[in-house]
């Protein structure tokens, strides 16, 4: 994170002792309690924005760093998950998509990954690179192609966080590759923490 953060200051009277942060968009809330000094709250809010920052740097994806790492985390992912049958030529970033987060062409073993994903979170571009890399054992988005994507366990968690991304930032993007998401289940589960979020207590 090269530049400062916006930061937006939140306190609480019904807060006790608890002090966390989260990302909204471009801005970093720090939620504290109200009977904080003005000092206090400056150390909090550089200590939790610290936090924050490395939190999402440990969870940034080991592709991020060039399409050689990308093609190495693809081969990862498809032994994990896909049996090692999914084997890509080439996995590389590409500019922006105008419609799609990715795209694969089964022929030639090319998959190509939009460059607004470099920053989110490991487990979403994990989540992408398993999308494309069943497009390798199955073209469309039939039944198929959605039972080896169900092997990754955070399919339905990074469809719904591509889709919040979608909504707040209006790309107008439809799924990852095009697909219609519109009968994909909604089981995510409740209980994980947030992943862009960290407490203090």
């Amino acid at each position: 994170m090269g530049s400062t953060p916006v930061v937006e200051v939140r306190r609480s009277a019904r807060r006790r002792r608890m002090v966390s942060a989260r990302r909204e968009g471009d801005t970093v809330v720090v939620f504290i309690p109200g009977w904080m000094s003005e000092a206090e709250e400056h150390d909090w809010v550089a200590e939790m924005v610290r936090r924050l920052e490395r939190s999402e740097s440990r969870r940034r994806s080991p592709g991020r760093r060039g399409d050689e790492a990308l093609l190495r985390r693809g081969r990862e992912l498809s032994t994990r998950y896909l049996e090692g049958r999914a084997r890509p030529v080439s996995i590389r970033w590409v500019p922006p998509m105008r419609t799609r987060w990715a795209s694969c062409t089964p022929v030639d073993g090319t998959i190509r990954l939009s460059e607004r994903l470099r920053d989110a979170p490991g487990w979403v571009v994990d989540y992408v690179l398993v999308h494309e890399l069943a497009h390798l054992l199955e073209a469309g988005h039939d039944a198929r192609f959605w039972s080896w994507v169900h092997r990754y366990p955070r399919t339905e968690r990074a469809i719904g966080y591509l889709e919040g991304l979608n909504a707040a930032a209006a790309l107008g993007l439809t799924g990852v590759d095009g697909e219609d998401t519109g009968g994909a289940d909604e089981d995510a589960d409740a209980d994980e923490p947030v992943e862009d979020a960290v407490t203090a207590g």
